[in-house]
């Protein structure tokens, strides 16, 4: 019942001072379009950023042979470590958390030749579980590589889409042909366009993909380019790779506190980073929207100082008459409120708008598509009820605590 004549109260003092509530609350809805729309560019620039990171893969683990900085067990420093494809059964069977792993074989001096379309791509030999920890998807009627492919030594490829479009142009690769030096393949897959920001031996849309046993019987490589595995979750990396550390160690003679020795790229602690720099970019950018938002705030507190002067006999009467000073202090602090509740209203339509014609706009390749997501409701709602409280509690305070004489005097 309070509440409903706080309504009619404030419903008439909006018809009486049309120009000066209209003003406040444009001041509240554009600070709240400012606060929405920034947090809802962070949100699209995260998840496109993360979408482009993923396309290296989902929670993997490249491990590298490198060189030796300590001597150990009579060997000297300085000693290049050769991983073996053996090395990788070694780790599967020793590591039982390791879910997933492929050794990575890597050539860029071989042509690969269609007719007199001819590229020098990172021809790469890998295991079939590689194209999931990868991300590489065939497109509509293709396939990536099975295990058949792996034990008979098919001379079978699949191809990056951007190699495929080089070599086929518009004819259908899959179930053509191609030639990896003097050695014709068939075309078994194109992969599925992907965004990839992050790689290693160059991007995958210019790569092709053949069996790790077709390679080494093709080239005769008796050591691998690195490994690529995955563990069976997010939270056990560390603890594998010190056990990758010590097993390697003790197989190729050094000390498995050298961590020059092996080179390691944990993409999932590389994700936490993402993540922590990203949490840093949606503070600032709130941070920045609530300046905005907070004028409008110093306005809305501003105009309730004004009402209170305006209204000051109209609060001597109700308290003479029995209003306590709790409800005087009801009465202009739900007014505070409705006002910036007007505002929300007005601004988060605003930028449902703003957010809708932003997404037209090519440019998601690059920074993606902006978002309102509910962290982002969320952030700006509780932007926008501190707001209220700053703004109307200290107005509603001073009505609340006049004297009853004074303001029939006044």
């Amino acid at each position: 019942m309070r509440f409903i004549s706080t309504l009619r109260e404030f419903t008439a003092d909006l018809r009486s001072q049309r120009l000066r509530t209209t003003l406040t609350v444009l001041g509240i809805a554009w600070g709240t379009i400012a606060v929405v729309v920034l947090l809802a560019f962070g949100v699209g620039l995260e998840r496109q950023t993360l979408k482009r990171f993923h396309g290296l893969g989902d929670r993997i683990v490249l491990l590298f042979g490198n060189r030796t900085t300590v001597s150990y067990a009579g060997f000297p420093e300085g000693r290049y470590i050769r991983l073996q494809e053996s090395d990788g059964d070694l780790l599967l069977r020793e590591i039982p958390e390791i879910a997933t792993l492929s050794p990575e074989y890597s050539n860029r001096g071989t042509p690969v030749r269609r007719g007199t379309n001819s590229a020098n791509p990172n021809i790469t030999g890998v295991y079939p579980v590689y194209g999931d920890m990868r991300n590489i998807i065939a497109d509509t009627g293709g396939r990536f590589l099975n295990e058949r492919d792996l034990a008979q030594r098919r001379r079978v490829a699949m191809l990056g889409d951007e190699l495929a479009e080089l070599l086929f142009g518009t004819d259908e690769p899959v179930g053509g042909q191609v030639m990896i030096g003097e050695t014709p393949f068939l075309v078994i897959g194109v992969m599925r366009a992907k965004t990839q920001n992050s790689s290693y031996n160059g991007r995958d849309k210019d790569r092709v993909f053949i069996p790790a046993s077709t390679y080494v019987a093709m080239f005769g490589d008796r050591s691998v380019n690195n490994f690529i595995y995955r563990t069976s979750g997010p939270g056990i990396t560390k603890q594998v790779e010190r056990r990758v550390y010590e097993l390697l160690g003790r197989r190729y003679a050094f000390d498995p506190n050298d961590e020059d020795a092996l080179s390691v790229w944990d993409t999932s602690e590389f994700e936490l980073q993402f993540s922590y720099m990203f949490l840093a970019f949606n503070m600032f950018f709130a941070i920045v929207g609530s300046f905005t938002l907070t004028v409008g705030g110093i306005g809305v507190a501003n105009i309730m100082y004004i009402v209170v002067k305006e209204r000051t006999r109209e609060i001597g009467i109700r308290r003479s008459v029995g209003a306590t000073r709790r409800d005087i202090l009801f009465q202009f602090f739900a007014e505070s409120f409705l006002i910036i509740g007007l505002g929300a209203a007005a601004g988060f339509v605003g930028s449902w708008g703003i957010v809708t014609l932003l997404s037209m706009v090519p440019m998601q390749e690059f920074v993606g598509t902006p978002t309102v997501s509910p962290l982002v409701i969320a952030v700006t709602l509780s932007l926008l009820a501190a707001v209220g409280v700053l703004a109307g509690f200290f107005p509603a305070r001073r009505a609340a605590a006049l004297d009853p004489v004074e303001c029939l005097r006044y």
